[in-house]
């Protein structure tokens, strides 16, 4: 219990700083950071045993959220300079190209490596990063940028607040359970409170955001972003199962070790690699 309250203590006080340089490339780097981590946590879990795959995935990895805005390098870089350099050639060409490199390798390594280590390292150096990725195209994808930061804690708050007000909930109410095969603690009772729980906390932030920021938000928008919390929520929960299946299938208890007492990257943003993307697609179609 004292390792997990150090990390927290710790894990807050990163945070605190990565909120205050938002806006500046180290938010981008620690995302980058993030991703890298995660796509290696679930090559290695998966026990890939090509090390050049593992090494050029986590670097692939590393590279995708500097692809997802031309404001990434910001001050350092023009706007204008990196998105010529990231439109120079579609993205979907360097997908094509690491998926050639990876087959390349196992051709190279067949004694050791499976068409399903190829297949999971797409998936972990492609997807998870892609996911990553929408922190930072959140972020930027408004003209008012106060905005696209508040869709971020949106998404974020959907997640942990989901989780949090389920495990109180389940503490409180639980009786029936709503997974017993992937995750025995969880209960439908207390996904009803989590889901609740979040919508509580999104209404609370967005009077706040309407408090301090610049551009206020409508009714119709504010309707939408709070109706729509209910299904990201969920969502949430779904990323949190989804993420035990897959450890289940590993046989290992956590994704890593990065975090003392919390596991790794995986493990603590398991849930937000479904509500931020998710968040992402509201805005997309509500918003942009």
């Amino acid at each position: 219990m004292k390792k997990r309250i150090i990390t927290a203590v710790v894990l807050l006080a990163v945070l605190a700083i990565v909120v205050w340089q938002i806006n500046t490339p180290l938010f981008v780097a620690v995302i980058a950071f993030l991703s890298a981590v995660a796509a290696n946590e679930i090559m290695k879990c998966a026990n890939v045993k090509n090390k050049f795959i593992v090494i050029a995935g986590t670097a692939f990895a590393a590279a995708v959220p500097f692809f997802g805005s031309e404001k990434v390098l910001l001050p350092f870089v023009e706007a204008e300079y990196w998105g010529n350099v990231i439109h120079a050639v579609p993205n979907v060409a360097f997908v094509i190209l690491l998926v050639l490199v990876f087959l390349l390798a196992m051709l190279k390594g067949y004694a050791y490596t499976k068409f399903e280590d190829v297949a999971i390292a797409v998936f972990a150096s492609v997807l998870v990063p892609y996911g990553f990725s929408v922190f930072v195209r959140l972020r930027d994808m408004f003209e008012n940028e106060q905005f696209g930061i508040y869709l971020i804690f949106f998404g974020l708050i959907c997640a942990l607040g989901t989780d949090s007000g389920a495990q109180l909930g389940g503490m409180a109410f639980g009786k029936h359970k709503m997974s017993p095969n992937i995750s025995p603690k969880k209960t439908v009772e207390g996904a009803v409170c989590g889901v609740i729980f979040s919508l509580i906390l999104n209404a609370v932030a967005v009077v706040l955001y309407n408090v301090f920021a610049e551009a206020k938000l409508e009714t119709s928008a504010i309707i939408i972003l709070l109706l729509c919390s209910l299904p990201i929520s969920f969502m949430g929960m779904m990323g949190d199962l989804s993420a035990s299946v897959l450890k289940r299938n590993f046989g290992v208890k956590d994704f890593g070790k990065i975090f003392p007492g919390h596991g790794g990257v995986m493990d603590r943003f398991d849930s937000s690699l479904f509500t931020i993307p998710l968040t992402y697609v509201v805005a997309l179609i509500a918003f942009f």
